[in-house]
């Protein structure tokens, strides 16, 4: 049986728009169980939150998985304040797309930008950090690419750094950049409701 395109599946789920405190936040429910939920900054568009959750093998609804977004607790684990000032200090890994490339941004590297490499490794379809002085290691994919069966292009991959952050930029296909804005348009189409308005609209 053929493989379900990613475009197919997001046309297939059902999907539920809710507009709030300045966001368009959109909940997808997949033929399969597993939910999306995604929120877009309602002036510029911008992808800012993309969640995933999938049932446990017993049925049981699981942890929300962040794929784009910060998580608020990711500082904040303990209520020890040694704690929480240690944790501050370690890197911090997280994914801020803009509308034309995947972005990463990790925090607290203190390193001068000529330490890091950034690389692809096309056989494990993962991009990896590595520093010279070996204080930082991190291998990554990117799941739109796999969703939509892309390759990955090491000319694409770029990186900066300032202010003790990474800045690992990659820059989207014109394969995704066409199915995001084919995507956009058909979630403005959503009747959302605003907070307090009852039950959300579904698609």
């Amino acid at each position: 049986m053929a493989v379900q395109s990613w475009a197919d599946l997001i046309k297939s789920s059902t999907k539920t728009a809710l507009i709030h405190d300045g966001k368009r936040k959109i909940h997808y429910l997949f033929t399969d169980g597993k939910e999306m939920t995604e929120e877009y900054d309602l002036k510029t568009d911008e992808l800012l939150v993309r969640k995933w959750r999938s049932k446990s093998t017993l049925g049981a609804e699981g942890q929300w998985q962040i794929e784009i977004g910060e998580s608020l607790t990711s500082a904040y684990t303990s209520l020890d304040l040694e704690v929480i000032k240690e944790n501050c200090l370690n890197p911090i890994f997280m994914r801020k797309d803009t509308k034309t490339s995947f972005q990463w941004r990790i925090r607290n590297l203190p390193y001068p930008k000529e330490v890091f490499s950034v690389s692809v490794e096309p056989s494990e379809r993962c991009c990896i950090i590595k520093t010279s002085n070996k204080k930082y290691y991190k291998k990554f994919g990117i799941p739109d690419l796999d969703r939509n069966q892309l390759p990955l292009d090491s000319s694409a991959l770029s990186f900066t750094h300032a202010n003790n952050t990474l800045i690992v930029s990659y820059m989207k296909p014109k394969e995704i950049l066409t199915l995001e804005q084919e995507l956009l348009r058909e979630l403005k189409k959503l009747k959302g409701t605003s907070q307090g308005d009852g039950d959300c609209k579904t698609q």
